[in-house]
């Protein structure tokens, strides 16, 4: 592994601790008695992300460089829906839940590869992304043969964010890192607006300190997350990414105060990481 890719692979594992913190805050403004709309949540993080690179671009004098419009408003409009649904399962379920469920995003991103790029499949492959599925199930229903709806907005972030990342996979070839970021941020606040705009109010002292915290470390993920898929695969990012799952596991009764996994939870979690793990190396191999 040479230098880049391994800075490449730390920058995504840094955003995945991020991210997930980010996710943490929502609940404790939760927990603080406070009722902050997924959409507000939304809204801020992009807002103040567009504000963030104005200033970094206007520090360093970059300029926007457009090669492939498309692929800029695809990532920004795939990302978009990934965030608000993520904050949703996180407002609406849990912590642990929500990022195990956001982190299905590297099954689907093999499973689109097969269907819409005639990517490599073997029988092996097929069962390890079935036996994934199956993680899936006990995680939306870890102790009975049935889920609680609000359980799929965290499934529908992971199926969004897989269809982000694959465009960003693309864009990054042709586009710099701010002129990303720029349509990312700035594009995702003028459609978290004008289709919450009934949700959108100034807020309370107490509710901008969650705001602030949990934008500024989402953004601070998104710089690392977006530096980092320079110089490894969408694939690859995602295994490294999956640590989330892990994270979001020992950590969510000790920091987000949800209740621990039971032993189906667990064993959800880990054929979802272990699949990961072997389409990333299935994908290094060919």
């Amino acid at each position: 592994m040479d230098t880049r890719t391994a800075l490449g692979c730390l920058a995504v594992f840094g955003s995945a601790f991020f991210f997930y913190l980010a996710t943490v805050i929502i609940k404790w403004s939760s927990m603080a008695g406070f009722e902050i709309d997924s959409s507000l949540f939304t809204f801020a993080r992009f807002s103040m992300g567009f504000v963030t690179v104005l200033l970094v671009m206007g520090i360093g004098r970059y300029k926007i460089k457009i090669v492939k419009k498309r692929l800029l408003i695809g990532r920004a409009i795939g990302n978009c829906m990934a965030v608000y649904c993520f904050f949703k399962g996180v407002e609406l379920t849990s912590v642990s839940q929500a990022n195990i469920l956001n982190m299905t995003y590297p099954l689907f991103i093999t499973l689109f590869s097969w269907i819409f790029f005639k990517g490599r499949q073997d029988p092996v492959a097929v069962f390890i992304v079935l036996i994934a599925f199956a993680g899936v199930w006990l995680i939306l229903a870890p102790d009975k043969l049935s889920f609680d709806f609000n359980s799929l907005w965290g499934l529908a972030s992971g199926i969004s964010a897989a269809v982000a990342i694959m465009v960003l996979n693309l864009s990054r070839k042709v586009h710099d890192t701010h002129t990303t970021l720029f349509f990312m941020f700035g594009l995702g606040t003028l459609i978290v607006f004008f289709l919450f705009f009934d949700q959108m109010r100034l807020p309370s002292a107490g509710e901008f300190s969650y705001l602030f915290w949990c934008s500024a470390i989402a953004i601070a993920g998104q710089y690392l997350f977006t530096l980092g898929f320079k110089y490894v695969t969408a694939i690859e990012g995602g295994i490294i990414s999956s640590t989330r799952i892990l994270l979001a596991a020992m950590l969510g009764p000790f920091i987000a105060m949800d209740a621990s996994l039971s032993l189906s939870g667990w064993t959800g979690a880990f054929l979802i990481f272990a699949a990961n793990v072997y389409l990333t190396a299935r994908k290094a191999k060919g």
